[in-house]
C-alpha cells in the first residue's frame, strides 16, 4: 500500500522552482506539485505544449498565480536559455533548477543505431547540462546561492539489458552533478540528484512491457514500485535549505539493494 503523501511545510517559501518535462503524470509534475505545496512559485516547463497547458491549468486552479508555464525543448540551447530568461522576467528571479527531462528507449547494443544512441544522450544527458549551464549561470548573475536538482536513475550504477544508452545517459548525469557541483561551489550554489528505480505512472505503463515493470516492482524491498510524490519530496528536499551542507551527491531514492 503506497502511503500518502506529507503536507506541506514551506520548505521553499519565497523561492522560485523551474522544472522541465513538468507535464503529464510523472516524476517532473509530481515534483512541481510538491514544490507548490512547499510555498514555492514554480515554473512549470515541457515540450508538448497542450500537455503542458493543460498541467499548468489544472495546477493553478489550485495555487493561482504562483504557476507560470513556458514551453522548452532542452535540446535546443536558445529555448533552454528562454526558459531561464522567460522565469526570471516573470518572477523576478530563480532560485532552483529542477532537470528532470530525459528520453528513455529500449535497444540492444547489438541493434542500436547511432541515432538512437546521440536521441537519447541529447535529451537526457546533453539537455540536463543545458540546463544546468543556463541556470548555473543565472544564480551566479545573481550573485550566488541556489540549488539545481537532476533527475538521474539507479541505472547509472545498475546493468540492464538493452538499457545501455538510457544508463550511459543517467551515469553522465551522476557525473556532471557530481563536477558542477565543484565548479560553483564557491558562489554557494548546491547542485545534487536523485536516483530513483522505478516510478510507477501511466506514461511509464505505455512504453515499458507490463512483465518487466512487475518484475521491477518484485525486486524492491516494498514490493512495489514508487509513487511519483515518494522521489518528489527527495527533490524538494534537495532544492530546499535543509540540504545547505549536500552538494555533488546522489541520493538514491529506491528500496533495491543488491
Amino acid at each position: 500500500m503506497i502511503p500518502a503523501g506529507p503536507p506541506g511545510r514551506d520548505l521553499l517559501a519565497g523561492k522560485v522552482v523551474v522544472v522541465t518535462a513538468a507535464a503529464g503524470t510523472g516524476i517532473g509534475s509530481a515534483a512541481a506539485r510538491r514544490c507548490l505545496a512547499e510555498g514555492a512559485r514554480v515554473v512549470l516547463s515541457d515540450r508538448h505544449e497542450r500537455r503542458l497547458a493543460e498541467t499548468a491549468a489544472a495546477f493553478a486552479g489550485e495555487h493561482g498565480d504562483a504557476v507560470h508555464a513556458l514551453p522548452c525543448d532542452v535540446t535546443d540551447e536558445d529555448q533552454v536559455q528562454a526558459l531561464v530568461d522567460g522565469a526570471v522576467a516573470h518572477f523576478g528571479r530563480l532560485d532552483v533548477m529542477v532537470n528532470n527531462a530525459g528520453l528513455g528507449g529500449t535497444a540492444s547494443v547489438l541493434e542500436m543505431t547511432d541515432a538512437d544512441w546521440a536521441r537519447v544522450l541529447d535529451v537526457t544527458l546533453t539537455g540536463t547540462m543545458r540546463c544546468t549551464r543556463a541556470a548555473l549561470r543565472r544564480l551566479v548573475e545573481q550573485g550566488g546561492g541556489g540549488a539545481v536538482v537532476n533527475n538521474a536513475s539507479v541505472l547509472g550504477w545498475r546493468a540492464q539489458p538493452a538499457q545501455a544508452h538510457y544508463a550511459a545517459a543517467k551515469a553522465g548525469v551522476m557525473a556532471l552533478t557530481r563536477c558542477a557541483a565543484m565548479d560553483v561551489a564557491q558562489h554557494g550554489i548546491r547542485v545534487n540528484a536523485v536516483a530513483p528505480s522505478i516510478a510507477a505512472h501511466p506514461f511509464l505503463a505505455k512504453v515499458t512491457g507490463e512483465d518487466l515493470l512487475e518484475s521491477l516492482a518484485a525486486r524492491e524491498a516494498f514490493g512495489r514500485a514508487a509513487d511519483p510524490w515518494e522521489v518528489a519530496t527527495v527533490i524538494a528536499f534537495l532544492a530546499s535549505d535543509y540540504a545547505s551542507y549536500l552538494t555533488g551527491e546522489v541520493i538514491s531514492v529506491s528500496s533495491q539493494h543488491p
